[in-house]
């Protein structure tokens, strides 16, 4: 892999990472713009103890261009893009609508491929590898930010997730926090360890699903199930088999691995409503420990933290969403219509169909 960063016209960083090992990344942004304004805030709900980004300037963001107008694909004679080089094969840069910007944490885009209709389940395993390496080399470099506590690696895929850009990416999010789904887990980690006399809950987890139904597929290194209790019609949660805090602790043959075993579950997700159904909108969230400091979670350390992603779609059934109304938005307790039996039941009968 090779790393070129550079800077667009308004001040933001921008990373090429390549495959070759010779490419050469010197184009200019020619665009004429002004350095990027942001009035990101971070408020606290005293009644709920969760942190919300009040970042008014996303209003005037890029909503749904038209293909030759998409600002992620490579520039191209007088069509100038986010991307001043004419191709690439990984790109990261500065969103220039954060969330999160300055002393409130940072907010960066992910294309994974030049290729506009392509989507990450077309990528080879080679391009997969390179998306990975990238996650994981940002996932660094974010850590180190005085204002970065956690760094976040996700997708949103399909107009009904709300993209408002149909190029493939994805996003990272530094938050200057520990976020509040994070701060579940590890209470739960730190209760659970309490009353075991020392077991780690991720393990105990880890350990159930592979015993049980629910897996989906299963590889040396790496294990995808439907979770006992999953929120979603069909989410799957992939873990490493061993466990590691985050992508950085990965071991060579985890990372040899994880191209095939995910672009596979990405391939079984486009199938799961047959082959005539639009594309599977869907999440994917990388979970990572925090990289601060975890006196709150009582006798927890990161090393007790396991990194996982969480891959979920919110169509429920075809042409039918699943909805988060009365219980799931205003009590935060979610209904799910598909046992996660059955979901992971199918999940395997459309394996290489």
């Amino acid at each position: 892999m090779k790393k070129t960063s550079t800077r667009l016209a308004d001040g933001r960083e921008l990373i090429y990472y390549d495959l070759r090992d010779d490419s050469v990344r010197d184009a200019t942004d020619r665009r004429p713009l002004d350095r990027t304004v942001t009035t990101s805030e971070i408020r606290r709900d005293p009644l709920l103890g969760d942190a919300v980004a009040v970042a008014s300037h996303r209003q005037g963001r890029t909503y749904h261009p038209p293909a030759d107008e998409c600002p992620l694909c490579p520039s191209e004679g007088d069509r100038l893009s986010e991307i001043p080089d004419s191709s690439y094969d990984v790109v990261v840069f500065e969103n220039r609508f954060p969330s999160l910007a300055g002393d409130s944490g940072r907010c960066e885009v992910v294309c994974f491929t030049s290729d506009h209709n392509a989507s990450f389940a077309d990528l080879t395993e080679e391009q997969a590898g390179l998306v990975l390496e990238a996650w994981t080399d940002r996932t660094s470099e974010l850590s180190h930010l005085p204002a970065v506590e956690q760094v976040f690696c996700f997708e949103n895929r399909g107009a009904e997730i709300g993209v408002t850009l149909g190029h493939p990416h994805g996003q990272i999010y530094a938050y200057p926090f520990t976020t509040p789904r994070t701060a579940l887990m590890l209470r739960s980690a730190a209760t659970h360890k309490e009353m075991t006399g020392g077991e780690n809950l991720f393990d105990a987890v880890l350990e159930r699903e592979l015993a049980g139904e629910r897996v989906v597929l299963e590889g040396e290194h790496w294990v995808a199930f439907v979770p006992y209790a999953a929120h979603w019609p069909y989410e799957v949660h992939l873990y490493p088999k061993r466990r590691v805090p985050d992508l950085l602790g990965l071991d060579e043959g985890a990372r040899t691995e994880f191209p095939k075993v995910y672009l596979e579950l990405l391939r079984r997700f486009d199938r799961i409503f047959g082959e005539n159904e639009p594309p599977t909108p869907y999440i994917a969230a990388w979970h990572q420990a925090p990289f601060g400091a975890l006196e709150e979670f009582d006798g927890v350390v990161r090393e007790d933290f396991a990194l996982h992603l969480e891959l979920f779609t919110i169509r429920r059934t075809s042409g039918k969403l699943k909805f988060l109304a009365g219980s799931e938005s205003g009590m935060n307790v979610f209904i799910n219509d598909v046992p996660p039996e059955r979901a992971a039941e199918r999940l395997r009968e459309v394996a290489g169909s």
